[in-house]
C-alpha cells in the first residue's frame, strides 16, 4: 500500500503549484519569466519556506531573477494567503537550485567519456584486425 503524504507534504506541494502558477500568470516582472520551481521546504511551524528554482537562461541571470522574486515576494505571499487555507502563510526565501544544471553537466561528461571509450575501443579493434591479418598464415607481399 502506498505511503500517504503528511499534511506538511501536501501543503508544500500546494505552495509549489500555486507559486508556479502565480509567477507564470500574475508576476509582470520580466526578470522572473523563465524560471521553474524545483522544490519547496517549509519549517514545521510554517513560518518560513525555502523556494528553490532553476532558470532556463542559466546562472548568469540569477542575481536579477532573485531581485525580481524578492520584489514580488509580498504579492506572492498575499496571493498564497488567498488561495491556501493554512493558519500561517510562510515568509518566502528564494534560492537558486544548481542541481538540475549540475546533473546536466555530469550527464554530458558521462556521455563524453562513453564516446571516447567507444572510439578508443573501435581504434583498438581496428589495429587488432590489421595485425591479425598477417598472423593467419596468409602470404605477405
Amino acid at each position: 500500500m502506498p505511503k500517504e503524504y503528511s499534511r506538511s507534504q501536501r501543503v508544500v506541494e500546494q505552495i509549489r503549484r500555486e507559486l508556479a502558477e502565480l509567477i507564470r500568470l500574475e508576476v509582470k516582472d520580466p526578470r522572473v519569466g523563465f524560471i521553474t520551481l524545483t522544490d519547496v521546504e517549509i519549517t514545521p511551524d510554517y513560518a518560513h519556506a525555502k523556494v528553490f528554482f532553476t532558470s532556463m537562461t542559466g546562472e548568469a541571470d540569477v542575481p536579477e531573477i532573485l531581485q525580481g522574486l524578492r520584489r514580488a515576494s509580498g504579492f506572492l505571499r498575499r496571493e498564497l494567503g488567498r488561495r491556501i487555507r493554512i493558519h500561517t502563510i510562510p515568509e518566502l526565501h528564494f534560492h537558486y537550485d544548481r542541481s538540475v544544471e549540475e546533473g546536466s553537466r555530469l550527464s554530458r561528461l558521462i556521455d563524453d567519456v562513453v564516446r571516447e571509450d567507444e572510439v578508443r575501443h573501435h581504434d583498438e579493434d581496428g589495429e587488432t584486425d590489421h595485425t591479425s591479418a598477417g598472423d593467419d598464415g596468409s602470404a605477405k607481399s
